[in-house]
């Protein structure tokens, strides 16, 4: 019952080691995909989600390359999935310069 003694300060790390970049890129990665992801159910929005959408590819992308952890890459899978479909439904609705430039 040594383990019950130890904090754990690892929030997504299963190799009880800290991942702070990881998971700040886990966390960015979600929130940005959530919302691209709710932005591109919205027509005028469409700005929004091509944008915040393109950023959580990239930096889901990165955190994917570094991720340690099974459960960094499922959470960044999450929110990859969520940034793509709102990237995609954003450049479809406009774009990421539409009507702003042309």
């Amino acid at each position: 019952m040594a383990q019950v003694m130890r904090p754990n300060s690892a929030l997504f790390a299963t190799d009880g080691k800290a991942h702070p970049l990881q998971d700040a890129l886990l966390g960015v990665t979600l929130v940005l995909g959530v919302i691209a992801f709710v932005t591109a159910m919205f027509h005028n929005l469409h700005l929004i989600s091509s944008w915040t959408g393109l950023i959580g590819i990239v930096t889901g992308a990165y955190g994917q390359f570094i991720s340690v952890t099974t459960r960094e890459r499922f959470g960044l899978i999450l929110g990859l999935g969520a940034a793509a479909i709102g990237f995609f439904l954003g450049m479809a609705h406009g774009g990421l310069f539409g009507g702003v430039v042309g």
